[in-house]
């Protein structure tokens, strides 16, 4: 499945390019944003880290119609990327469907959730999708209250190592039923 392009109302998620890994470079390689990863992502943060992810690991992905990985624009600026989103189609135990981060001068405004609330009805409402996992480090407020707001209910405490030293992550599940009902489908 190609990567659409998804608009809300402040907001263009479009398929991210290897060229937009100059401007993500420099918002991702941000201690306070890369301390909730998990320690796939290195930190101190490689020079060439997001030219490398997105020419090794989401662009194939996104090719072989794996998953889809937006970056997050916002509609009155032009085609400059604040961040980025992505929807696995398998669901990963490890890392569930859905991740997303946020430069840190757009958090707190209602972005992501207004991001989130456009993947998941592509999710649901495109895809077909029944359920995505999703998973936050524990102790990343931020994006606790993103899955609070956008449906997902919490299971269950896992473990994943961080870059913050943190071991434990907060697994939540979003189901097209409730999805539905939030967004008055039903």
């Amino acid at each position: 499945m190609q990567t659409p392009i998804l608009k809300t109302e402040r907001l263009v998620l479009r398929p991210v390019t290897l060229e937009d890994a100059p401007v993500l470079q420099g918002y991702f390689n941000d201690w306070e944003i890369i301390k909730n990863l998990s320690t796939v992502v290195p930190w101190p943060y490689p020079d060439n880290g997001t030219e490398t992810f997105l020419r090794e690991n989401a662009l194939p992905r996104m090719e072989r119609g794996e998953a889809c990985v937006w970056a997050i624009c916002l509609r009155d600026e032009g085609e400059a990327p604040i961040g980025l989103i992505e929807l696995e189609f398998e669901t990963d135990p490890e890392r569930g469907n859905r991740g997303f981060w946020l430069a840190r001068p757009y958090q707190r405004q209602g972005y992501m959730s207004e991001a989130v609330s456009a993947v998941n009805d592509f999710a649901f409402f495109e895809c077909g999708l029944e359920r995505l996992l999703v998973m936050n480090a524990y102790g990343n407020a931020g994006s606790r209250r993103v899955k609070e707001k956008t449906g997902a209910v919490f299971l269950r405490m896992g473990e994943l190592a961080h870059n913050s030293g943190e071991t434990r992550s907060e697994v939540w599940e979003v189901t097209r039923e409730n999805w539905m009902k939030i967004r008055r489908v039903l």
